[in-house]
């Protein structure tokens, strides 16, 4: 192996505002969001860095996610983590990947962990996307007498084998269908909600964790190639927020994460235990969903923007997104959010593998489009599963002024009154 030199704390402090240099920090996405590794008193991770879990140079397209994260050869690339042998590991992989310039920072546990007086970055709400291993112990405890109010929920949209074939142990079904109108695609209305909610358990006091499934087996997918479940995971997460629901929380990565993680599924159902009541007026955030007069009064006011979190080919036209929707345009005034290929994905508001996004890229590739964390924002999509987890990214992110869209490209589009546009905006970023 190629021998590697070292940095001082001091040298990578002073490191990090150089625009030549990228601090990469190789640990899992969980910890560089905040959560506290085992022995740490502290989580998050060093200012500006970047993160690249060693998880990730076993797939075939790792330069590719490297080069996506502008991580160029002709940078200075400082490598830090808390294992030397993984260092060393992916060390050697830039290097081989023609990066000369690699260098290791190994006292990163001794001095940014435990030293207060180096400042740590952090997702703002990193609590509210929790890691695989953090939900195990949450459930152990759960048995053993406490988090009694801790409900897991395996969503889907109309296919309930999908919980059958393979769950995490605990959880219950969840249909998007049963918090959101099959007819309309908006959030049901405060009565159904409190009434469903409370079939399954939950109460405004309830910590709920939300995961899907990104690959269903035997083509059993509803949406094919999609991330269906877990992309409503994150729509019901934003419901339950708008209901009143006080600790909500989206399994990060979805159930792909806890099968990579080592830990098993089953086929075994968990009834729910109805609670006698919701415990809240419902909606205790009514903040979170805005309509279409809402949505036209943003469009009205400067400093404001409806944020269409919909791929190119839907926001110019080409296409409408959806076999049930027949008209193809925008909203007039309305700002590109860029969410990935097609209806059914958000790859860019994602890792490859399914987690979060670090906060920095997301913003950055929103400044783009000048939406910014102060603005007022709502976001949309066509039926609101897209908008929930834009809105939902940016909620973890600490965004103040944050709203969902409901009705969407479909409520606006089936309204002959409402105007459309085509064709690329005459500012166009993208």
């Amino acid at each position: 192996m190629h021998n590697f030199p070292t940095l001082s704390t001091k040298q990578v402090y002073e490191s990090l505002t150089l625009p030549n240099v990228r601090i990469i920090d190789i640990r899992p996405v969980d910890f560089y969001n905040g959560w506290p590794q085992e022995g740490q008193s502290r989580g998050g991770h060093i200012p500006h860095a970047k993160n690249l879990p060693l998880k990730w140079s076993k797939y075939i397209d790792w330069i590719e996610i490297v080069r996506s994260k502008k991580i160029l050869p002709q940078h200075k690339i400082v490598l830090y983590g808390l294992a030397e042998e993984a260092l060393l590991n992916l060390a050697n992989l830039f290097n081989k990947a023609g990066y000369p310039s690699v260098y290791l920072y190994k006292d990163f546990a001794e001095d940014w962990l435990r030293d207060i007086a180096y400042p740590l970055d952090k997702l703002y709400r990193y609590k509210h996307v929790v890691p695989s291993w953090w939900l195990s112990k949450a459930l152990e405890k759960k048995v053993a007498g406490q988090y009694q109010q801790l409900i897991v929920c395996h969503a889907h949209y109309q296919n309930p084998e999908d919980y059958h074939i393979g769950h995490i142990p605990g959880a219950i079904a969840l249909d998007t269908n049963w918090l959101e109108s099959d007819e309309t695609w908006n959030r049901r209305t405060p009565e159904e909600l409190s009434n469903t909610l409370s079939k399954l358990g939950i109460t405004s006091e309830s910590t709920v964790v939300l995961y899907g499934r990104f690959n269903y087996p035997k083509n059993e997918d509803p949406f094919p190639g999609s991330s269906a479940g877990h992309l409503g995971a994150i729509r019901c997460a934003a419901i339950m927020l708008y209901a009143g629901v006080k600790h909500v929380c989206i399994l990060n990565g979805g159930v792909q994460s806890w099968i990579d993680d080592g830990y098993e599924l089953t086929s075994k159902e968990t009834t729910p235990k109805p609670a006698s009541l919701f415990g809240a007026d419902i909606p205790r955030r009514p903040e979170v969903f805005i309509d279409t007069p809402a949505a036209k009064e943003i469009l009205a006011t400067a400093g404001q923007k409806l944020v269409s979190i919909r791929s190119w080919e839907e926001f110019i036209g080409n296409v409408s997104g959806y076999n049930y929707i027949e008209k193809t345009g925008r909203i007039p005034g309305a700002t590109f959010g860029n969410c990935g290929t097609d209806a059914y994905h958000m790859e860019n508001y994602r890792n490859l593998d399914h987690t979060t996004r670090e906060a920095q890229e997301i913003e950055a590739m929103l400044a783009k489009e000048e939406i910014y964390p102060y603005q007022r924002l709502a976001f949309y999509c066509g039926t609101g599963w897209r908008g929930s987890e834009a809105f939902f990214n940016a909620w973890l992110m600490g965004w103040p002024h944050i709203s969902v869209y409901d009705g969407g490209w479909f409520e606006w589009s089936n309204d002959p009154a409402n105007p459309i546009e085509t064709g690329v905006p005459e500012k166009a970023h993208t």
